[in-house]
């Protein structure tokens, strides 16, 4: 089967498509034949070599999410799978393929009338953003701050808090465009990739959810309203400053927050429980999804390039 490895780590060109066996579902897991590959900020992270001290190797297979058809399953797995439409975690390695394997436990029926790339637009950074709201303790009235919301977990965090009656969703994003979009979505606020926007735009922030981190991240600290809670779920952008911390410090008498939250941390079941949730919601039509591109399976590295080019609006799904 085809799949796509990092020969190389850095920029997009040390991706390689490569021939590879079909696997073998272990004791508990499925293969799935993908029809869709969700294309993720974790997967440019690693790519890049930023968490090449969390043992990731030349000959990494990229891909975290797919959707498809179940065409095995191994030993302690019911053969009803088989047949049966899809969505699954595969993990940190696996997705860039033409057959994939997943535990059984990360593996969910999709609905009827929801599209397997609209399934990886949501399946993972769905689940982000509904916990990460609810680790910042959001509370209906609250001012939120979503930063990078032109992605796919902050799309559904736009959508999420303002479903749950926030004061105001400011949102940062590159454009007048994607901007008019999220305004379609519930933001209220439309702020630059620096933070800065509208005249009416909220001085402080009682929540906010930070997809990007990077060097900026302290000025983002600084908008903090008094008790206010910042909780950062990826690092896109690269890792803040090593003395941020000094920010929440010198701020000590307002008693900010800050957290750092994974999907991992969270129990399977109660992952899946709001999963089935929002793919129910995507298949009526009350929570949007955005495809940005459909790319053949052997065009991940031009998939790679538009990230980092930060045209992405949503999510980029592959194809075999």
């Amino acid at each position: 089967m085809k799949a796509v490895v990092i020969r190389t780590f850095g920029n997009p060109d040390g991706l390689e498509v490569i021939d590879m066996p079909v696997p073998v579902p272990a004791p508990g897991q499925v293969r799935i034949a993908t029809e869709a590959i969700g294309v993720g900020g974790v997967d440019a992270v690693i790519r890049r070599g930023t968490l090449a001290a969390h043992g990731f190797r030349a000959g990494h297979l990229l891909g975290s999410e797919v959707a498809g058809g179940v065409t095995a399953v191994g030993e302690g797995v019911d053969a009803s799978w088989i047949g049966r439409r899809v969505w699954a975690f595969t993990g940190l390695s696996g997705g860039y393929a033409e057959q994939a394997v997943a535990s059984v436990d990360d593996v969910l029926p999709l609905p009827q009338g929801l599209t397997g790339a609209d399934a990886v637009a949501l399946g993972g950074s769905g689940v982000v953003a509904h916990f990460a709201l609810e680790r910042a303790r959001f509370a209906p009235g609250e001012a939120v701050l979503v930063r990078g919301a032109a992605g796919s977990i902050g799309i559904t965090a736009v959508q999420l808090a303002a479903r749950d009656g926030a004061g105001s969703v400011a949102v940062t994003t590159s454009s007048a465009e994607r901007g008019a979009r999220l305004r379609e979505l519930g933001a209220t606020h439309v702020l630059n990739r620096s933070g800065e926007g509208g005249q009416d735009t909220p001085a402080g922030f009682d929540v906010v959810i930070d997809v990007v981190g990077g060097p900026q991240l302290p000025l983002f600290l600084d908008r903090l309203n008094a008790n206010g809670r910042y909780v950062a779920v990826g690092v896109v952008g690269g890792q803040p400053p090593a003395d941020f911390g000094m920010r929440l410090m010198d701020a000590f008498r307002r008693s900010l927050s800050f957290a750092t939250f994974s999907s991992d941390t969270v129990p399977g079941a109660d992952r899946q429980a709001v999963r089935a949730s929002q793919f129910a919601d995507a298949a009526l039509g009350d929570l949007r999804t955005f495809v940005h591109e459909v790319l053949p399976l052997d065009q991940a590295a031009l998939a790679h390039r538009t990230m980092d080019a930060g045209e992405v609006f949503g999510r980029i799904v592959l194809v075999p």
